[in-house]
């Protein structure tokens, strides 16, 4: 029995040993592969999950001191990752009440985004990303992008598409160990509130700092709090304003995660926040993308005035889900989620109007894509009030049609608030890195407009379609 001991030792030293040599001497290329085969001694009992990870670890040590040797990168820096996307979209807008006043809209659109991340020692990481992006409307002059969208339209016969800074950030993270997270993030970054497209639109990158901090009490349970300082604009018609009135937000949110099964799964958040100085994001001064807000004309700024927000804005937002997987679906690639979901939205600053100060959806998700052969369908409904957030910053492509122009804005389609209305979506992953995205939103507005005298009857009905391709690199 010794002897067979002995032997079983002796071939598991001379498999670990032949395993760390042929990961030495494996460059990045072929790192799955050689991940795939240390997995294959671990399910066989060879090596111990602990042995694997010194492996891996010492196959990166090996890779890293050889690349900082051949491009003389600093010591300090530890990994690149290099990644982005390509989406080509099919987009509609039409209207659902035969409404003969609607130009029906129909674009191919592209969007192309790519980013580097540099991750260092100490816990240190830096990044940028860019993307392709239409100048935003009103700004054309000096070629501002869309802060709510990276599409561009194809058109005009072929001309070159807009590049953007879409991020830009440095982040220190001093604490992550032992169930504690603490990390903090200053530049133009993906937004670290985790509240829906009700409230921020997906594609915004604000700009400012984040604190982030949490805690992981045992394998069910995990808690995370978030407190973010945004600057929304500096200067007024390429004037500086100074610090004293710059409008800017102010925003925290506290969410709980719980695992109570293998099958269940809830979280529930609490959060908001405060826009300062909002006098000043006038729709002169901030691209001006979506609509909703009370707005009246102001004779300041000087000298030909401006529209300008009628209340304040300091919206409080509560969410929870609840997640549920089945064993199996009929054409479904294993456990199959079903997905619960709400939030709801009331500003509690809009003292003025406080009957169009809320907002809430409800919704359901069978499925989840994002690997090959899976798929998800979901259905949303969505009430949002006109002076429930800041139209601004919600979501641009859950809109509306406008038959008669609010104070300040204009007649046509347009996302924001003031809308109500359902969300039908499906998503398909054909593979790792390729989904078909298909989504339909049937709103109308919730307050017709101003204005009506002599037009009748408001048709404000609308149906948004968009089909979407996206590879993932």
């Amino acid at each position: 029995m010794k002897k067979l001991k002995k032997s079983k030792a002796s071939t598991k030293i001379a498999l670990f040993a032949g395993a760390t040599a042929l990961m030495a001497l494996t460059n990045q290329s072929h790192a799955q592969s050689s991940d795939a085969l240390i997995d294959k001694l671990v399910d066989k009992g060879i090596l111990t999950t602990k042995e694997a990870q010194e492996l891996r670890d010492e196959a990166d040590k090996g890779f890293t001191t050889a690349f900082q040797a051949k491009t003389g990168t600093p010591d300090w820096v530890t990994a690149y990752k290099f990644s982005g996307d390509f989406r080509g979209r099919y987009d509609e807008v039409a209207s659902t009440d035969s409404n003969p006043n609607f130009n029906q809209r129909n674009r191919f659109r592209y969007r192309l985004r790519a980013g580097l991340v540099v991750s260092m020692q100490g816990g240190l990481e830096t990044g940028f990303s860019l993307t392709t992006a239409d100048p935003a409307k009103g700004n054309e002059f000096n070629n501002a992008g869309n802060p709510l969208s990276g599409n561009s339209t194809m058109q005009d016969n072929g001309t070159k598409t807009g590049i953007y800074i879409d991020t830009a950030y440095g982040k220190w993270t001093p604490l992550n160990s032992d169930g504690w997270f603490l990390s903090t993030i200053i530049g133009k970054m993906i937004n670290p509130l985790q509240f829906t497209p009700m409230v921020f639109d997906p594609d915004w990158t604000p700009e400012g700092a984040a604190l982030q901090a949490g805690y992981t009490l045992n394998d069910q349970h995990s808690i995370m709090v978030t407190g973010v300082a945004f600057v929304e604009d500096q200067e007024v018609n390429g004037n500086d304003i100074g610090s004293v009135r710059a409008p800017g937000l102010f925003g925290g949110q506290a969410a709980w995660a719980a695992n109570w099964t293998q099958k269940l799964a809830t979280s529930l958040g609490l959060g908001g926040y405060t826009l300062i100085n909002p006098q000043n994001l006038t729709t002169a001064n901030v691209p001006y993308i979506n609509q909703g807000n009370t707005r009246v004309f102001s004779v300041t700024p000087l000298p030909n005035g401006s529209y300008v927000l009628a209340n304040n804005y300091s919206p409080i937002v509560a969410d929870a889900s609840a997640t549920y997987k089945l064993d199996s679906f009929p054409l479904y690639t294993g456990a199959f989620p079903i997905k619960v979901a709400a939030e709801y939205i009331n500003n509690v600053a809009n003292m003025q109007n406080n009957d169009h100060n809320q907002g809430y959806w409800l919704g359901v998700t069978f499925g989840k894509s994002g690997t090959k052969g899976t798929w998800d369908i979901s259905y949303r409904y969505e009430y949002l009030e006109a002076d429930a957030t800041y139209d601004q910053l919600t979501d641009d492509d859950n809109g509306a049609y406008y038959q008669n122009a609010p104070t300040g804005g204009a007649v046509g389609y347009f996302g924001g608030t003031n809308v109500k209305g359902h969300l039908i979506k499906a998503n398909y992953s054909f593979t790792d890195s390729l989904t078909l995205t298909f989504s339909c939103f049937l709103n109308e507005l919730i307050t017709p407009g101003l204005n009506t005298a002599g037009l009748g009857e408001p048709k404000n009905s609308a149906m948004h379609v968009m089909a979407d391709l996206m590879w993932k690199f």
